[in-house]
């Protein structure tokens, strides 16, 4: 059986209990230059399917010359979606990819055994101001694939699904959902999608998944006679049959979920592993910084700096 955090056989289900499970209100962090909103991992929730870690970065403006500037750092054990709203910066990895990221484009990176990236805001770029909004997730691999080669897969926002009609319109990220499916290929079951919904429209969440939540971007939503504004995450029960409805303003909502996987994962710095051990081979192999030979590489277009092991 999959492993779910909060599930208990003996909790009453049906009409016995409400269908959101769980309220998560996510935890600011500031960067220095913008801020983030941490809903996942929670204290009461660590992953909602795969996704194990959830950050919503900004609205943020940034002045002419300063912008995102976070050198190369490992990952392991997990796959990165970093899906814009507004503004873009530039992705660099150690398989040489060279990737811009802008609004409505999904850009997967697969660690696997292990990846190293930067993210900044370089070139013309800095020569003006701008503005960026958007999230950045986690989706933790299954044990049979945390070994697996790194990858990075880029798809255009015009070649992902959108269904429109009766108020709404939805943007399918990753995964399955509604009868659509995503064109990239994703580690495990999962759903993703961009909902934007007008005043008074409603939208049911996929009932074929495991497990599912909902994080209100804009506006606010009702479910179950109970209102959500913008800043909340949902978590629902297993199995129930769920629908939210936008307030006067409309509202933009994340839906994400999937499978649940074999078992909790560890997660330290920027790796997630099944296995403590796991953690500490990464830290090593972080720590020797052997990057002609060793387990990491620098990206080849981005290898003057990196940022050193913490020491915690």
């Amino acid at each position: 059986m999959s492993w779910n955090p909060a599930l208990d056989p003996d909790c009453p289900t049906g009409d016995d209990v409400d269908s959101i499970e769980t309220v998560i209100v996510p935890r600011a962090r500031d960067l220095g230059d913008f801020e983030v909103r941490r809903a996942l991992p929670a204290p009461k929730r660590q992953m909602v399917g795969p996704f194990i870690f959830f950050d919503q970065m900004g609205p943020a403006e940034f002045i002419t010359g300063q912008g995102v500037d976070i050198r190369p750092h490992p990952h392991i054990g997990l796959s990165t979606i970093t899906y814009l709203y507004e503004g873009k910066f530039h992705h660099r990895d150690s398989l040489g990819t060279d990737q811009w990221i802008e609004p409505g484009a999904v850009n997967l990176m697969t660690a696997g055994h292990g990846i190293t990236h930067s993210e900044r805001i370089d070139g013309e770029m800095l020569k003006q101001p701008y503005k960026l909004a958007g999230i950045q997730t986690w989706i933790a691999l299954p044990k049979d694939a945390e070994d697996n080669a790194p990858s990075f897969v880029h798809a255009a926002k015009a070649d992902l699904p959108m269904l429109e009609g009766e108020g709404k319109s939805v943007r399918l990220i990753l995964g399955t959902s509604y009868g659509e499916a995503a064109p990239v290929e994703t580690p495990s079951e999962m759903f993703y999608a961009d909902a934007t919904l007008e005043a008074g429209a409603k939208l049911p969440m996929p009932d074929d998944h495991e497990d599912r939540g909902a994080y209100v971007v804009e506006g606010a939503v009702t479910i179950a006679g109970e209102t959500f504004e913008a800043g909340r995450m949902m978590v629902f029960r297993p199995g129930d049959r769920v629908s939210m409805q936008a307030g006067p303003q409309g509202a933009r909502v994340l839906i994400l979920g999937g499978a649940t996987l074999e078992g909790p994962r560890h997660i330290w710095w920027n790796f997630v592993a099944s296995s403590k051990e796991r953690i500490e081979d990464a830290k090593e192999a972080w720590r020797q910084g052997d990057w002609q030979h060793g387990r990491f590489q620098l990206p080849p277009n981005d290898d003057d700096e990196f940022i050193p092991l913490p020491g915690r």
